[in-house]
């Protein structure tokens, strides 16, 4: 829900008597944070490096309000422009699209093209279908100037054309005061003075306002680009030689190499309309989707997918990466973990964790940009979440998933606490076939399934946290990191199963190894646990054999020969990238090229196919038809899928291509 106030100008106001008016607000859906919750978790201060980062990145022109990627808002004012359109008709059948999302899949949503989106805003390019009507937005930089170009798509629109609306405001709360000037409109915040021009003409009277259009706006029939400009008047002409200017810089800055430009632009485009500005921590980071978003409320930060963004974060922007990071690790709760989901209005899962892959990505980030402020800011967390799984994860000697119910503060209507499918939820697979039969047990808030890939991923985080130790000269948390991974890789060795070549899952509750294969069966080389030969015969005997996970489209989140592979329905049989990235990065640890090269080109293959026939990167896909569409619980434009060309990047890196 949107609440916009709109003035118009006044003498009073035109003066600069330095009264500032407060104009606009945008108030999130789930605006009222539960008082325990906010007071649950204390904050620890941002490092002076840490708070330069977020200043940098949340300064300029950007699409950084969460509900509509064509609305442009300027940090740290909060500044916007909202692009809204009218589908006109001759009769009763108008109506008024206020704001726009990637992937919406409601009966007569807009459907959108993302094109390129720069880091930082520089460049964007988008197309939108509604109704009977097409048009294409694009905005740039010119300085500290945004121009956007609105224009109709040639022979795309049929009967009346559409009216566009560039209404102006402020979000957020923020002070300050917007009006018209003559034919433009002025905002006037404490830091700045910004004039809003359009190549259109001041709407009369006439043109009425619509519903989700506050403040000042300007108004044209869509017949032919419509440009709006900051700072000073341009011309269509202009604007397009601006925009020309800065996507030319944009193709610039990808690699030259034919491959590599493609991922890359995926990667930058993808996180682009992903990163936001959230209000109510004053943050730039990058939730799963948009859409994701505003269902929970404006924001929500999903544990292992953000420390992913940060990863993939990393072929572009570093700020952005470490942001990713950082926001991850403040969401952790008062018991030490990092929480499966973090929304807005502070609400977290405080009876959940999600997998630990957050010290795998900060010793990646580091050893790639030698920053040692953001190990001292990131170490304390990891240290303490590493520190939370066995004791509160581990059953017999093995870790499991779980859910402590009775943590502090409950979550209004959910039921999942304290339960079996709460701690499912935990592995983040969320309706996996592994766990059909697991069973719950209440004591000590874990299933009674000893796991496999949870126990890898947390040897792998032992590992990485000992080496940010090492460059810390933290020797003793050292020692003791690599004492924890030791002894978990020994009781890793005994879900090892030779006759069948695999580590298998161990069901507690019967004493039974499970024989429903899934790629976290393959995680056991991401914690350097098999040996060459044992590594060597899981990839041949199981990845790369066509009855279980081989086949055009790799790798099927249950393996091909499980009763659950026809579901093809969400983690039952769909193929997610995040898996494909934790196999290859435990392939990279042997000398298994052929496996490495050969996952990491399916994996592209899959990925490039939808992305060039509609640019979505999906949530997952389905393992049979090699595509996103045909489902809809698969998110159209969910950044984690992109990890699937993620791994061909790596491996043409590794390759020196």
């Amino acid at each position: 829900m949107k609440i916009r106030v709109g003035l118009e100008r006044t003498a009073a106001l035109v003066s600069k008597s330095g009264v500032i008016a407060i104009f606009g607000v945008s108030l999130p859906m789930f605006a009222q944070a539960h008082p325990s919750a906010t007071a649950a978790v204390p904050l620890a201060p941002d490092s002076a490096q840490y708070t330069t980062v977020q200043q940098r990145l949340a300064r300029g022109w950007n699409t950084w309000d969460t509900r509509s990627v064509t609305t442009q808002v300027l940090l740290p004012d909060g500044l916007a422009i909202h692009l809204g359109m009218k589908h006109n008709t001759t009769e009763s059948h108008d109506a008024f699209l206020p704001e726009v999302l990637i992937g919406r899949l409601d009966p007569g949503a807009e459907q959108v093209r993302p094109g390129p989106h720069a880091w930082d805003g520089s460049y964007t390019d988008l197309q939108v279908s509604w109704r009977s009507n097409q048009w294409r937005v694009q905005s740039a930089h010119d300085g500290g100037d945004l121009v956007m170009l609105v224009s109709p798509v040639a022979g795309a629109t049929s009967g009346l054309a559409p009216t566009a609306f560039f209404s102006v405001d402020l979000l957020w709360n923020r002070p300050g005061m917007v009006g018209w000037n003559g034919d433009a409109i002025e905002a006037v915040t404490p830091t700045a003075r910004t004039d809003v021009f359009c190549t259109c003409s001041k709407p009369s009277s006439a043109t009425l306002p619509q519903p989700g259009v506050g403040g000042p706006y300007f108004a044209a029939d869509l017949i032919s680009p419509v440009a709006i400009s900051t700072g000073h008047r341009r011309s269509v002409g202009e604007v397009e030689a601006t925009l020309d200017r800065e996507h030319a810089a944009y193709e610039a800055s990808l690699s030259k190499n034919t491959k590599a430009t493609t991922i890359v632009d995926a990667i930058e485009t993808t996180l682009g309309w992903d990163t936001i500005f959230e209000p109510e921590r004053g943050r730039v980071v990058s939730p799963v989707s948009r859409i994701w978003s505003v269902q929970w409320g404006g924001y929500v930060i999903f544990d292992w997918d953000t420390f992913f963004a940060a990863t993939m974060a990393s072929v572009g922007d570093r700020d952005l990466a470490y942001a990713d990071t950082i926001e991850t690790l403040r969401t952790s709760t008062a018991e030490g973990f990092v929480p499966n989901y973090a929304r807005a209005g502070n609400w977290k899962s405080f009876d959940r964790s999600e997998p630990p892959v957050g010290s795998i990505t900060v010793l990646g980030l580091y050893e790639k940009y030698h920053d040692r402020w953001f190990l001292e800011d990131a170490y304390p967390a990891l240290l303490k979440w590493n520190e939370w799984w066995p004791k509160h994860r581990q059953i017999d000697g093995y870790l499991a998933w779980g859910s402590d119910g009775q943590n502090p503060p409950g979550n209004l209507d959910d039921g999942s606490r304290g339960t079996r499918a709460g701690a499912i939820l935990e592995s983040g697979l969320d309706n996996s076939p592994m766990y059909d039969d697991a069973v719950y047990e209440p004591k000590l808030h874990v299933l009674e399934f000893a796991d496999v890939g949870l126990m890898s991923m947390y040897i792998a985080d032992c590992d990485a946290l000992a080496n940010i130790a090492d460059a810390l000269h933290k020797s003793a948390d050292a020692s003791a990191l690599r004492a924890r991974s030791a002894a978990f890789r020994a009781k890793l060795q005994t879900l090892w199963v030779p006759s069948e070549g695999i580590y298998l899952n161990k069901d507690l509750h019967t004493g039974q190894f499970s024989h429903r294969l899934s790629p976290t069966n393959f995680y056991p080389m991401l914690a350097r646990a098999p040996s060459a030969g044992a590594a060597s015969e899981m990839v041949e005997k199981h990845m790369m054999n066509t009855a279980e996970f081989w086949g055009q489209w790799a790798l099927p989140s249950i393996a091909r020969n499980d009763p659950a592979f026809h579901d093809q329905n969400y983690w039952r049989g769909r193929i997610w990238g995040p898996m494909n990235y934790l196999v290859y990065l435990g392939l990279c640890n042997y000398e298994l090229p052929k496996a490495q090269d050969a996952l990491a080109s399916k994996s592209y293959a899959l990925f490039l196919r939808e992305w060039q026939q509609h640019r979505h990167v999906h949530e997952n896909y389905n393992a049979i038809l090699g595509e996103g569409d045909d489902v809809k619980n698969s998110d159209r434009f969910y950044h984690w899928g992109a990890l699937l060309g993620y791994v061909e990047y790596l491996q043409a890196a590794k390759q020196g291509q």
